[in-house]
């Protein structure tokens, strides 16, 4: 009976995706005619000019200088990572680490600047120890004979 049922059931989803009958094809055809009519004349918009707003010279800073940091250690989620940056003109420096998902931390330090370009090292470093653990060895006993 639950055979019956399965089949049964199979059959209507295989009808309903169109598998065992075909859904009719849908044809879009052109209109026969194109109504002509008369546009009503367009409607005058007026426009209003804003003012640019441009930066002026007093905003420009010839030396930039900022620092900023940041960290996340999130013990929920696992999630560790952090950056510390600063920029001196047109020097920057920087560092951020991050924990990779094979289980290393890595720590890029990095430099920027007009002669050089961008620089960095990547160190990776593994945060898992390596555990080495002994095993208690197992007590052996004798078991006795049984005798009817």
């Amino acid at each position: 009976m639950a055979f019956k049922f399965v089949a049964l059931l199979a059959l209507i989803a295989a009808a309903s995706a169109g598998v065992v009958l075909p859904a009719a094809q849908v044809y879009h055809a052109a209109p026969a005619q194109v109504a002509t009519y008369a546009a009503p004349a367009p409607a005058v918009l007026k426009t209003v000019a804003h003012p640019v707003l441009a930066r002026s010279d007093e905003e420009y800073d010839p030396h930039p200088q900022y620092k900023y940091a940041y960290d996340v250690q999130d013990s929920l989620s696992g999630d560790s990572k952090s950056q510390v940056e600063e920029r001196d003109g047109d020097v920057v420096r920087g560092e951020y680490s991050l924990i990779d998902s094979d289980g290393f931390k890595r720590t890029v330090q990095y430099t920027a600047d007009p002669i050089n370009g961008f620089n960095a090292v990547v160190n990776r470093e593994p945060l898992v120890k390596t555990v080495v653990k002994t095993v208690a060895p197992v007590a052996t006993y004798a078991v006795p004979a049984y005798h009817h």
